[in-house]
């Protein structure tokens, strides 16, 4: 992508202009999606974007640049202004090449295979979703892939490269009966090639979004008021990453704005809670071998047995306040500044059989797949939609409810968590901050809180 005596010779004159950090972020990214809406393929989309950018840190301001052009004469202008250089030297920093402490492997990349065979994916989809019921009025299914080089230098004199290989499926259904309309949804993906449909058929996650769509015409409203509330692992770690996940990167929690901020070494969670975030995972959206400013991927303890150990750094919020940076500065693109993001979140598995949770509700809520939801960081407040829930009778899971939401604030909860199963069950999205959207994934064990707020139509 770029020659690395020019890597160099950029990061010489940073180094000469006296700055406390530098480093350049070259990236090459080749996509593809397929996306079918209605019966018909509305977009196929293929491209490649290749730029760089380049930052530098100078008394604890950060000034940044990027761009598409990376002929030498261009990004050593860039640099020259970023430093506020007189001139141009050629001489050359020396780096070197650091080798990943993880590597993962891709048996069968999507650059080779055909398109006609990844458009075969979402037209299957399509029928198997519409097969489930006369009731699936609309299927929309969407394939992407993205293939991510990057190569980074930095002040620190070392070069990181990377290869990613991000494949994402995911089914959206709309049912109705004609007086309700009621939505199924079901993503698969990772940092994995197009073997991931080896594991997880298309017609498994077009008929589990379907029958979900289905199945919630015909639930019951749930009836609102406080309660337990099981939150099964397959649920996903939505409200781990949204109630503490958020609060524990560096940068919010450093100027204020978290819940979490100056409480190191206090107890936030409940002793059964034990929370980790870790980019080592094998083919998990969130993983990497290097963050996007050449840190190595590491697993970080951020809550252990409830007391809170650590929080997420990049480089410059490390900088700030004196620590090491924990591998989370991630960034969405060359054009983009890094910042502390989550990469894989979760609470680790303890040692009940999910069953015996279940088992010790009376009546209750369970939680079998999260919805979309919102939190609060400064005060820890949240509030989630629950796109499949049932409650709970006499220690058995019963009918399905819609319209549930559950509220809460973050601590609280981590606080009165008592039971936490030994499963575990991942989810992926994309998580915004800053404008920025980066690939993450979370998952929580199988827990039971004792009391929830649980949003609905009347009270038990």
């Amino acid at each position: 992508m770029i020659d690395r005596d020019l890597l160099a010779s950029l990061i010489s004159v940073a180094k000469k202009a006296g700055v406390d950090y530098s480093d350049i972020f070259v990236e090459q990214r080749r996509s593809f999606v397929a996306e079918l809406e209605d019966g018909k393929i509305e977009r196929i989309t293929t491209g490649v974007d290749i730029g760089a950018g380049l930052r530098v840190i100078i008394r604890g301001k950060t000034y940044y640049a990027y761009t598409n052009n990376l002929k030498h004469d261009n990004l050593k202008e860039i640099m020259k202004t970023l430093v506020n250089a007189d001139k141009w030297t050629d001489d050359s920093y020396s780096l070197d090449l650091i080798e990943p402490l993880v590597d993962f492997s891709i048996s069968l990349p999507p650059d080779e295979v055909s398109a006609n065979k990844k458009v075969d994916l979402v037209v299957t989809a399509d029928r198997v979703a519409r097969s489930e019921s006369n009731k699936i009025k609309q299927v929309k299914a969407v394939y992407r892939d993205t293939m991510q080089d990057i190569l980074i230098a930095n002040t620190d004199g070392i070069i990181a490269e990377d290869q990613r290989v991000y494949t994402v499926f995911l089914v959206q259904v709309v049912a109705t009966d004609g007086k309700e309309i009621q939505t199924g949804y079901e993503p698969i993906g990772g940092l994995i090639g197009f073997e991931l449909f080896e594991g997880t058929p298309v017609e498994l996650v077009a008929k589990t979004a379907a029958s979900r769509a289905v199945m919630m015409l015909t639930a019951r409203k749930m009836p609102g008021g406080r309660m337990p509330v099981v939150i099964s692992s397959e649920a996903g770690g939505t409200m781990i990453h949204e109630a503490i996940g958020h609060g524990l990167e560096a940068d919010l929690a450093g100027q204020g704005l978290s819940v979490y901020s100056g409480k190191l070494g206090q107890q936030v969670a409940s002793e059964v809670v034990t929370v980790v975030d870790d980019a080592t995972l094998k083919n998990k959206r969130g993983s990497f071998r290097f963050d996007d400013e050449g840190t190595p991927s590491q697993r970080t303890v951020l809550v252990e047995k409830g007391v809170l150990v650590g929080y997420l750094y990049d480089r410059y919020n490390a900088m700030r306040e004196g620590k090491h940076s924990t591998g989370n500065g991630r960034r969405e693109s060359y054009q983009h500044r890094p910042i502390p993001r989550m990469t894989n979140t979760f609470i680790e598995p303890g040692s009940t059989d999910p069953q015996e949770i279940v088992k010790s509700i009376d009546r209750g809520l369970f939680v079998k797949k999260m919805g979309g939801g919102q939190v609060n960081t400064i005060n820890g407040d949240f509030v989630f939609e629950v796109q499949e829930g049932y409650l709970i009778e006499k220690g058995s899971i019963g009918e399905p409810v819609r319209g549930a939401t559950i509220t809460g604030n973050g601590p609280e909860v981590l606080k009165s968590i008592d039971l936490v199963g030994n499963d575990l069950g991942f989810a992926i999205g994309t998580c915004g901050k800053d404008g920025q959207g980066v690939p993450v994934s979370d998952a929580m064990p199988t827990i039971r809180v004792p009391e929830m707020v649980v949003g609905g139509e009347a009270c038990l």
